[in-house]
């Protein structure tokens, strides 16, 4: 089964030639530090991490900011669902980030 990355899971439209408008492309969808991390595209399973991505109808902050949205979001539960053990905190992909 394909995993999804988030901009495919939520429909935004920010990917690299989607129909992003004037917000442009995501930084989850740029971001290739975290290529790979749940075996998502750059940082499409690791969106909560990555400083402003589009959620919620507005751009959101840094990962400290925007991280208590983000526990109760459907993609960062779905992601953790599939991932299971094989889940990587924020932290270690905060660590990828700074690499």
């Amino acid at each position: 089964m394909k995993k999804l990355n988030c901009w495919e899971f939520k429909k935004c439209g920010r990917e690299p030639g989607g129909a992003h408008g004037e917000l442009g492309v995501c930084p989850s969808a740029t971001e290739t530090k975290l290529n790979g991390s749940h075996d998502g595209t750059n940082a499409g399973r690791a969106c909560w991490v990555v400083a402003g991505t589009f959620c919620g109808g507005k751009v959101q902050g840094s990962f400290a900011k925007k991280y208590e949205h983000c526990e109760v979001c459907d993609f960062y539960k779905l992601v953790m669902k599939e991932e299971g053990p094989r889940y990587q905190m924020g932290i270690v992909l905060l660590k990828k980030l700074r690499a």
